[in-house]
């Protein structure tokens, strides 16, 4: 499957209305404290991007690299803090459980998003 156009207008869509749930869940109920989720989505990708290049590209290689098996543990503990700051800072009465489900929402369309994209560009560039 090529990634044309509207494939990528609609992620491009995606993407703003994540970033849109987050701003809004701190605008709305007046207090900022779900912008910190704003960072790990900007994070999350970077370990993958740096260490990636450490995986070999034999397919029938049984051999792991420790370097990209480091770069993927750090991306998922940045995805997991991501999604669960909002329920720690709802459950403690910092923020609300609407801002909470805002957050929350739009953390899910960011991450899939990327996770969509890079999915999509990553089978594309294997069919040359």
């Amino acid at each position: 499957m090529s990634a044309g156009v509207k494939t990528i207008v609609a992620l491009s869509v995606c993407l703003a209305a994540g970033f849109l749930l987050s701003i809004l869940s701190c605008a709305l109920y007046g207090n900022w404290w779900p912008l910190l989720v704003v960072f790990t989505y900007a994070l999350a990708p970077l370990p993958n991007a740096i260490f990636g290049r450490y995986v070999s590209s034999d397919p029938l290689a049984d051999v792991s690299s420790s370097v990209a098996d480091f770069g993927r543990f750090v991306t998922s503990i940045l995805v997991v803090s991501g999604l669960g700051l909002p329920v720690v800072l709802a459950h403690s009465g910092i923020i609300t459980n609407a801002a909470m489900t805002m957050s929350v929402m739009g953390g899910i369309l960011v991450y899939g998003t990327i996770i969509v994209y890079s999915s999509l560009f990553r089978a594309q560039s294997q069919d040359f």
